[in-house]
């Protein structure tokens, strides 16, 4: 499960869960435009429907992989790593399911506790919870630094975006360790919908419950 201590925790887990709600009144501490632009991330994020596109993530080691994604805020989302890794991530709306079919393994970890929540929450707020440690200026847009304030110690997750036209473009969480993983969408098309069951992601092997009587 070294992905989603990797991919969660560039997707969404990490060595130990991202919490994904943090730090408070310390937001004040940023200057009026960079709130400025801290309210347009929350906007754009906020204003996220269906989509699609394709992915590639590069791991602590430097190693990299790709897939494909789809998006249904709010609540859910799918990544479908190319083979030979042939991963599945998926999003629920309560919880994110893994599925590794190389090692026969299958995860499960609340929605919440992961950075996925953050970008999937019905109501995105980059503020109370969520502290923005740092808002820079990158060459065609903006990058934003978010910690827990409530567990700094699990890491941090940056949220790189484009300003024209407004795009998320990539994310990196670097965990309490100080390893990072990078996520970065390489393409984002709008989507008319998608059919429920793709966010539907079971445990293929089921352990058999007791026997009852």
């Amino acid at each position: 499960m070294k992905l989603v201590r990797t991919l969660m925790v560039g997707l969404t887990l990490a060595a130990a869960p991202f919490a994904a709600a943090p730090v408070s009144a310390q937001t004040a501490a940023i200057s009026a435009a960079d709130r400025s632009l801290v309210d347009k991330a929350a906007a754009y994020l906020q204003g996220l429907g269906s989509a699609t596109g394709r992915f590639v993530q590069t791991d602590p080691r430097g190693a990299t992989s790709q897939g494909t994604y789809y998006l249904s805020r709010p609540g859910k989302i799918r990544f479908e790593y190319d083979k030979p890794s042939g991963l599945l991530v998926v999003a629920d709306g309560n919880n994110v399911n893994i599925f590794d079919p190389r090692l026969k393994t299958f995860d499960r970890y609340p929605q919440g506790a992961t950075p996925l929540g953050l970008f999937l929450a019905k109501q995105v707020k980059l503020d109370g919870r969520i502290r923005v440690e740092r808002v820079t200026r990158t060459q065609d847009g903006f990058e934003l630094v978010l910690r827990d304030s409530r567990r700094p110690q699990d890491g941090s997750i940056a949220l790189r975006f484009d300003e024209t036209p407004m795009r998320l473009t990539e994310w990196t969480v670097t965990d309490g360790r100080g390893q990072r993983t990078r996520v970065r969408l390489t393409s984002l098309q709008p989507s008319g919908g998608f059919a429920k069951n793709l966010f539907v992601l079971r445990d293929p092997n089921p352990r058999p419950g007791p026997r009852k009587g």
